[in-house]
């Protein structure tokens, strides 16, 4: 790199545009809310069974995003886990439909 000139306004916008596309704090606040939402649907008095698939598959759609976005194993590992315990609610959700 020596014999070639960096522009370091363009290092910066590269650095900016990886940084935003491997955040993640989105997704994670989305799903926050969608596990609030889902706590309280089980509390109310009235059918709920499709507003839980709906949140279920919400938060589906946010983990594999996050895992899409990450690099890291141990993210990958826990996505493949979330994932998994998210379908096995949906299959529960899915009998009270």
């Amino acid at each position: 790199m020596e014999n070639h000139k960096v522009e370091e306004s363009r290092v910066l916008q590269e650095a900016a545009v990886l940084s935003e596309k491997i955040d993640i704090m989105e997704e994670c606040v989305r799903c926050r809310s969608h596990i609030q939402q889902l706590s309280s649907a089980l509390s109310e008095n009235e059918p709920v069974g499709k507003k839980m698939n709906f949140l279920l598959q919400e938060m589906i759609r946010e983990v594999n995003t996050v895992g899409a976005k990450s690099d890291k194993i141990k993210i990958n590992h826990l996505v493949v886990d979330i994932k998994d315990n998210l379908e096995k609610i949906k299959e529960q959700v899915q009998n009270i439909l």
